[in-house]
């Protein structure tokens, strides 16, 4: 099992930037697929970007890529964390991330009920 807990949040103007972060526990991190999800106020959670757990695929929401960036750090002795580097900020990035963790070697895009996810971490873009 894993727990994710989601950092980095915060409030930034249109334009500015962040790095959120996810740190989880246990051993085997590179066996786990990792995404972000966003859920705005009113809204149902999407899916924001994901990785898999060792051939490094990635995906994106269409209207992140190329300003949205994910990684991971594999290494035996990182702090198995996930990052998602988020530039050019705009208002409707605005909502609460998750980091969610599934144990298998593909990347995922739709969140299943067994996943395991943080607290999340309020982005907030305004002006």
């Amino acid at each position: 099992q894993v727990q994710p807990v989601e950092s980095g949040g915060g409030s930034v103007q249109p334009g500015g930037s962040l790095r959120l972060s996810c740190t989880t526990s246990g051993r085997t991190f590179s066996s786990y697929a990792m995404a972000w999800f966003r859920q705005a106020p009113g809204k149902e959670r999407e899916f924001v970007a994901a990785i898999s757990g060792s051939d490094g695929r990635i995906y994106y929401l269409p209207s992140v890529k190329g300003r949205f960036t994910i990684s991971r750090d594999n290494r035996d002795n990182a702090k198995n964390t996930m990052y998602l580097q988020m530039n050019n900020l705009k208002p409707e990035d605005t909502a609460i991330y998750f980091c969610a963790a599934r144990p298998s070697t593909r990347a995922f895009l739709t969140p299943q009920q067994d996943d395991y996810w943080g607290q999340g971490t309020q982005v907030t873009v305004s002006s």
